[in-house]
């Protein structure tokens, strides 16, 4: 049975929020740059479960969200939606991940994205790759 996600690319000033996911074995691509979101709950909608894991990662109430593709596999559902970030940076509280950043397109389209916090690049997930891909 596939694994089904909600992710969301927030936007500010044509940048996208990412989260730089942490560097823990057994996740999902540890240590890349990903988008915010995660898990459908049983009997979730994506929207609902996206609007959850907004709130949990990040503590931001989302306004909002408009559906932009699904992408499937033999091993996951991914279900992307867009908005707009309508708060700076740094009234976010990250409580999930190692950093967050809003990136250039052309750092999305470079592959690689600086973690202020680690003093590195690091590479974007394969999810980010394919929603980077797809969405521009």
């Amino acid at each position: 049975m596939p694994v089904e996600v909600a992710l969301a690319v927030l936007v500010r000033e044509g940048c996208w929020l990412l989260q730089l996911r942490d560097d823990i074995e057994g996740i999902a691509h540890p240590g890349t740059w990903g988008l915010f979101g995660g898990h459908l709950d049983p009997g979730e909608t994506p929207e609902r479960a996206l609007r959850r894991e907004l709130q949990e990662e990040i503590g931001w109430r989302a306004g909002e969200l408009s559906y932009r593709l699904d992408d499937r596999d033999a091993h996951r559902i991914l279900h992307v939606f867009h908005g707009p970030l309508t708060v700076p940076l740094d009234q976010l509280r990250l409580q999930e991940g190692q950093d967050m950043v809003l990136a250039t397109p052309g750092e999305l389209l470079s592959g690689r994205v600086w973690s202020p916090r680690l003093g590195e690049f690091r590479p974007l997930a394969p999810s980010l790759q394919l929603v980077v891909r797809s969405v521009g």
